[in-house]
């Protein structure tokens, strides 16, 4: 969107920074003047270099952290934003969204300490202490009461904390490691170094440690134990010149202006909220005519704003690319995606994709009128960036693709049970307003280890159209930034529900889900699992009646198949013509104990495909009042055995069973063993004996396979597998006592005939049995049709004229 020059009206540049009202608007009155203040056309030469040596101290000083949102439950916000000026972008989105008992809704599944804050704590070591440089409001580090009554509350940044419950600490290093031993809710001491009016003074507060929110977007590392090796940090929605005239980022690449990236400059905070509301934010930096001389263009200014809504999961952006020189340019900027998305479980999840390929931990999702709903695969972005004749970039959309390609209705980072995507503004579209998008990965991809390419970090870029500007003008553009959970109302309200993905049999997947849902009003999810499976395995308890009935009616025949088999062991047409004749003759169809096991499939997919995705199960606890399966959408993770077991087992991606023993898959296999031990019936022969036996072990390397399952999914295989041994037991008892066939039909003396539902017996040589009648009959006689029967010598005729042989 290009805005136009504003009218020209005297206005001093105090009265503007002053004015923080005026949203977009103010912050293009702001950047204007203050470029028309530093780049006067009347100005000389001399001058103008003075003003640009001014400007660069503060592009290149230490950066500023602010906070939008809040983690205090009365303030309604579900968000805590964490914004940094070097480069004026997001550095961290932590969800605090609480549960009617006060709880909050999302947290990290892979900590489980004590939380004081995100501190954004000087990460070089020293020996004084641990240096704070942002305190989220609501935090317990903003919340810290002082011992002194005439000190405020709360730790401010530009503290030192020094000791932590009478330990010392020297660095941020030694502060994380005291934290790792804490206890939600235990209260802790600190002690910190607070410099007033040029004077340090020492300070003691008490606060009480909360759980930790989960950090949605943060930097690589500080991403604990689910990190990988090779992922990069990089803050989310850099904004940078993408284009200049002729001159463009080429791509692989990342800026245009080398040391003058606006990604790496200190922005000025030229509107931020009152502590109050603590809502918007705005920045702006200008890059001087020296700066752009390099890449053939002159003086610009880039600007942009943050603002969050309490109770909204939505970001709103303004972008902004003023030209600040005295003639018209052709310009265009370049809007980086989001980084660091939670990788929570990545070892273990099974996200599903749409695509063969397979999924990673974080993949590019995006939507356009022509492709729909895609998927990128992060774990196809980093082979391709493997690859020396292929760029670490793969093009969504180009300049020169077709109009409905480029109408780009979202595009985000999607993760198992979260998204962050950008959308457009409520009163704009994006429609012509990117000329390219591409998706990437921000890591080095020859330091990212074998079987750990699923948790590489991806991300992607939008290239805005090219513009002419003329002076004083500027490009400026709003959209939404959502980083949220995949809940299904929650993503359709912003027209996100493809990101929910069911793969096949989504309908009753769907279904199944609602109802889980409904059952769950039971006040526990892992009960309500227990029941969802019981009313489905109930409802298909005819189906499995019948498939039993058949399965015996299978027994009886299995002596009669037996002898077949050895008449006809050269003859393979022989044997299946003879088994054929025995099931029409005795009136069995074998389809007919396929059929239910049909049926089922896409009720048993679905259940599975719902148990699966919905995150409703994210940190739901088998038990409340214990420690143990407090994940229903993790692994049990009964005891940690990472530091003693080989890392080929142990390894988070790397080993066969993951970090954790697990007491539930062990459950699982062994009712799976118990079920096929009563089920199967007694062996015949060596040749069923030792299929038998395969299927044995079978189950054996399938219980490696299931060891990382989500103990949600191995509750309900451990109540569908009792369900089907109780059921076997019942149906045994209901089944009839006398034998299905009747010798003689057997003996192949009469034909069975089950019209009207019940089994009587006509002669071999009178009308064909009903049992042929069936579709499964008709259906194997088209396609193996009985070969016609030769005459016998004596009743062939001769033909005419013809004398008979002496």
């Amino acid at each position: 969107m290009l805005v136009p020059p504003p009218e020209p009206a005297p206005l001093d540049v105090a009265e503007q920074v002053a004015d923080v009202d005026g949203g977009v608007d103010s912050i293009t009155e702001k950047a204007e003047s203050v470029g028309d203040a530093v780049d006067n056309s009347d100005a000389e030469e001399g001058d103008e270099l003075e003003s640009e040596e001014e400007e660069t101290p503060i592009r290149r000083s230490l950066p500023v952290w602010s906070t939008l949102g809040s983690m205090d439950p009365s303030t309604g916000h579900v968000v805590l934003v964490t914004l940094n000026s070097r480069g004026a972008g997001i550095e961290r989105v932590e969800l605090t969204e609480r549960k009617p008992n006060g709880r909050l809704k999302y947290r990290r599944v892979d900590v489980r300490s004590g939380y004081l804050g995100y501190l954004a704590l000087d990460r070089q070591s020293t020996e004084l202490g641990a240096l704070v440089n942002v305190v989220g409001p609501g935090t317990p580090a903003a919340v810290a009461k002082s011992s002194d009554s005439s000190v405020a509350p709360g730790l401010q940044p530009g503290d030192l904390i020094t000791e932590l419950n009478g330990v010392a600490i020297t660095n941020a290093a030694s502060m994380q490691d005291y934290l790792a031993t804490t206890k939600p809710n235990e209260e802790i001491e600190l002690v910190v170094q607070r410099e007033t009016g040029g004077e340090s003074t020492q300070l003691a507060f008490t606060t009480t440690l909360s759980e930790h929110p989960l950090d949605l977007l943060r930097l690589s590392d500080v991403g604990g134990v689910d990190e990988v090796l090779g992922n990069q940090s990089r803050l989310s929605g850099l904004m940078t010149v993408g284009r200049i005239g002729r001159k463009e980022i080429l791509p692989g690449q990342r800026s245009l202006l080398g040391e003058s990236d606006p990604t790496e400059l200190v922005w000025e905070i030229v509107d931020q909220a009152d502590d109050d509301s603590l809502d918007s934010i705005a920045y702006r930096v200008s890059l001087t005519n020296a700066e752009m001389k390099a890449a053939g263009g002159k003086r610009v200014a880039l600007a942009r704003s943050y603002r969050v809504t309490p109770g909204s999961f939505v970001i709103d952006m303004d972008v902004q690319l003023d030209n600040q020189s005295d003639e018209s340019q052709e310009l265009a900027y370049r809007l980086e995606g989001v980084n660091g998305v939670t990788l929570e479980g990545w070892w273990y999840s099974n996200k599903i994709s749409p695509n063969w390929g397979g999924s990673a931990a974080r993949d590019i999702v995006y939507r356009t009128p022509a492709e729909g709903h895609a998927l990128v695969s992060g774990y196809g972005l980093l082979k391709s960036a493997r690859k020396e004749s292929v760029p670490d970039d793969q093009t969504l959309f180009a300049p020169d693709s077709a109009p409905a390609a480029k109408q780009l209705q979202y595009i985000g980072v999607d993760a198992q049970y979260f998204t962050v995507a950008y959308l457009p503004s409520e009163s704009e579209t994006l429609d012509g307003s990117f000329r390219r998008a591409s998706a990437t990965i921000v890591a080095d991809p020859e330091l990212v280890p074998n079987n750990q390419e699923r948790a590489v970090n991806t991300s992607f870029y939008l290239d805005s159209s090219v513009v002419e500007v003329p002076p004083g003008s500027a490009i400026r553009q709003s959209l939404r930034m959502f980083a949220g959970p995949k809940r299904p109302d929650l993503l359709a309200s912003y027209g996100l529900d493809e990101c929910i993905y069911y793969g096949w049999f989504s309908i009753p997947a769907r279904w199944l889900g609602h109802l889980l849902h409904g059952l769950s009003g039971v006040g526990n999810y892992a009960i309500a699992i227990v029941l969802l499976t019981l009313i489905v395995r109930g409802c298909m308890f005819p189906l499995s009646r019948k498939a039993a009935v058949n399965a015996q009616r299978m027994q009886e025949l299995a002596p009669e198949l037996k002898k077949i088999t050895e008449k006809y062991k050269d003859d393979m047409e022989g044997r299946l013509r003879a088994q054929r004749e025995l099931q029409k003759r005795v009136g069995f169809n074998p389809m007919a104990g396929c059929l239910p096991m049909f049926l089922q499939l896409p009720i048993f997919i679905g259940l599975y495909r719902t148990l699966s995705v919905d995150i409703e199960l994210r940190q739901e606890a088998f038990m409340s009042s214990i420690p143990w399966a407090s994940n229903l959408a993790a692994p049990d993770m009964t005891s940690y055995w990472g530091d003693w077991l080989w890392d080929y087992l142990s390894g988070r991606g790397t080993g066969w069973l993951g970090p954790y023993f697990n007491l539930l898959p062990l459950l699982v296999v062994v009712l799976f063993l118990a079920q096929q031990k009563m089920f199967m019936p007694p062996a015949t022969d060596e040749q069923t004996a030792m299929t038998q036996k395969m299927m044995n072990y079978m189950t054996l390397v399938m219980g490696l396979f299931f060891f990382r399952v989500p103990a949600g999914l191995c509750i309900y295989f451990i109540t569908s597998s009792l369900w089907g041994i109780g059921e076997r037991i019942i149906v045994k008892r209901t089944l009839p006592k006398t034998p299905h066939f009747d010798k003689s039909v057997l003996d192949g003396v009469v034909v069975a005939d089950n019209t009207a539902g019940k089994q009587a017996a006509s002669p071999v040589n009178g009308q064909p049995s009903a049992g042929g009648n069936t579709w499964g009959d008709k259906l194997r006689e088209r396609l193996n049709p009985e070969p016609p029967t030769k005459s016998l010598p004596r009743d062939r005729k001769r033909p005419a004229g013809g004398k008979k042989r002496s």
